[in-house]
């Protein structure tokens, strides 16, 4: 008799035995991550615009409107200042979007790339780690951490390409295909347009690689050894055609055909104790893959692919002037990190370094140099913290995962099948919200525009009282670029290179550059280290704008020469009397 109940309970096992699959449960996690990721990343997005947001509006707008980039300032108040665009594809998209939707196009804008970073980084550490779980938690911590560097500036954009070239490098060392190495070319060029100052360090991402696939090569090409049996066999030789004539040098050939019979012995013994290690290894494990060598061919490529912009020569030069010059030196982003002032990189450094010491975990080579280049360079300028945080991440996740599989395998696969399960994914997509909503709601009375940190009705006040045309404005570097976004000419903002003489001037015959250094000028009577006066006279100043707790104002606001126009809670406006 054919038994319903029975056939029930069967098909109820079927299918809670394909739920268990690996496959599905792999499905369930990968949704699951990407959709906490997305809310997350959307959450750590600031509502207020920080102020290259502004200028980048100004600059797309005058190049869609002039249908070049003609590479000569229209912002400042300067006469015939060069300007080098170093992002010029950026501005136009930006603007674009803030033609489309306002303040609002570009905030959605924001958090559509910060989401697209964050999905990014988990498909980048899933990659390397193979582990979908860890790379969910390692990459929650990630965009955590790169909260201060979400913001509508092109590096969020760079971020994202750069991202993508490195899972394209792992694609293309694992298959050979040739879509990859076109993508990572086509990045190069993106890359070059969109944020030439980041090019550079596009080529860094390709190092590991190149440098590890060179040690190989180099120790397996085992040149101490070859040049020793040349060494043996043109002594071998010459000894044979010296006993045709005396037969005393027979015992040497005889003598020189031992030694490189031992040479051989040893290089075999040599190459097995080689082999042995890798296979085997104390802390470092050695990986080799010839596909490595293509690597170069690609870099080759992509070095040429910086003439593929309308910048001329920008996208070579742009990141060298910036370092030879001193803006670096008086911008917090440049300057190097402290790690007493940076408690979360200080903790994410200490685990990293107390698992490679303290446990047996070991560290592919590729991603030893990886580490070192990145820390390097974060040491150096505090704004790689943000490199590190992205691609030490996928490094970070592949030893946790190896470390946490190596002691309790069991253990990760248990904690998976409860994320998916149906209680650990509500779980999981609560505890979600709950961060996110925590992220949130600090942000819920901000606006676009900060009124504490941009002068927005000092402007009007200047746009309907002031002559536009014939005032030569002094005013501050962190509310310059809101200036000449409400059409106001500056005497500077935060495109720092602009001001700096290795940017606006030529090289002499000392080899120096003879540009204006507008840039010192103002750091130095900001600071008071220079009387102010000096440097309002020298530039012809007839207004002053100032935050109300600078420096510079407790001196000017004491000046009979400087009549007070405007004030508010934060900005005041002086007029300057010229004898």
């Amino acid at each position: 008799m054919f038994n319903i109940k029975s056939l029930k309970v069967q098909d109820k096992k079927e299918k809670k035995k394909e739920e268990d699959s690996p496959k599905i449960r792999n499905i369930k996690m990968q949704i699951l991550a990407i959709a906490a990721i997305l809310l997350f990343s959307a959450a750590v997005c600031p509502v207020t615009f920080q102020n290259d947001t502004f200028y980048t509006i100004k600059i797309g707008e005058h190049i869609i409107n002039t249908g070049a980039i003609d590479m000569q300032d229209p912002f400042s108040w300067h006469e015939n200042l060069p300007y080098t665009y170093p992002h010029w594809a950026y501005d136009v998209m930006i603007y674009l979007i803030y033609n489309l939707g306002g303040f609002l196009g570009i905030f959605i804008s924001t958090i559509v790339f910060s989401c697209i970073l964050g999905v990014l980084i988990y498909i980048t550490n899933c990659k390397i780690s193979g582990n979908k779980l860890i790379s969910f938690i390692i990459t929650i911590g990630a965009m955590y951490l790169l909260q201060p560097y979400i913001t509508a500036r092109a590096q969020l954009v760079t971020f994202i390409l750069l991202e993508l070239t490195v899972l394209f490098i792992e694609k293309f060392l694992e298959n050979k295909k040739k879509r990859y190495a076109i993508g990572i070319i086509l990045i190069s060029i993106a890359i070059a347009n969109l944020h030439c100052a980041v090019w550079p360090f596009f080529f860094v991402l390709f190092l590991p690689y190149v440098v590890e696939f060179a040690v190989f090569k180099i120790i397996d090409a085992g040149l101490i050894y070859k040049i020793r049996k040349k060494y043996y066999e043109c002594k071998m030789k010459t000894f044979e055609r010296l006993a045709k004539k005396d037969e005393k040098y027979a015992k040497k050939v005889n003598s020189t055909v031992e030694k490189l019979e031992e040479l051989k012995t040893r290089q075999t013994k040599i190459i097995e104790n080689r082999e042995k290690s890798r296979k085997s290894p104390y802390k470092i494990r050695f990986y080799k893959n010839d596909a490595a060598k293509w690597l170069i061919v690609i870099m080759i490529i992509c070095a040429f692919t910086g003439l593929l912009t309308p910048l001329g020569d920008t996208p070579y030069t742009y990141l060298y002037k910036t370092m030879i010059g001193n803006t670096t030196q008086s911008i917090s982003e440049h300057l190097p990190l402290t790690l007493i002032e940076n408690k979360e990189m200080l903790v994410v450094l200490a685990v990293l370094v107390a698992m490679l010491i303290f446990t047996d975990e070991k560290i592919r080579l590729k991603d030893l140099f990886m580490l070192a280049g990145l820390a390097l360079l974060m040491f150096m300028t505090r704004r790689q913290e943000s490199m590190f945080v992205i691609f030490g991440s996928a490094i970070a996740t592949k030893i946790i995962t190896d470390l946490i599989t190596k002691y309790d395998i069991n253990g990760l696969r248990e904690a998976e099948k409860i994320s998916v399960s149906n209680l650990g994914i509500v779980a999981i997509m609560l505890i979600a919200i709950l961060i996110s909503i925590i992220e949130v709601r600090p942000k819920l009375d901000d606006n676009f525009v900060n009124t504490s940190s941009y002068p927005v009705d000092a402007a009007e006040f200047i746009k309907n009282n002031l002559d536009l045309s014939s005032i030569r404005l002094f005013n501050e570097y962190n509310y310059g670029s809101y200036l000449l976004f409400e059409g106001i000419p500056v005497f500077i903002d935060s495109r720092a290179d602009l001001y700096a003489p290795e940017f606006n001037g030529e090289k002499n015959e000392e080899g120096e550059y003879d540009g204006r250094d507008i840039f010192s000028d103002y750091i130095k009577t900001s600071n008071i280290a220079r009387y102010y006066e000096t440097t309002f006279e020298d530039y012809d100043i007839t207004h002053v704008i100032l935050s109300k707790n600078s420096k510079l104002n407790m001196l000017v606001s004491r000046d009979s020469n400087y009549e007070q126009l405007y004030s508010d809670s934060h900005f005041v406006i002086y007029e300057r009397e010229v004898e």
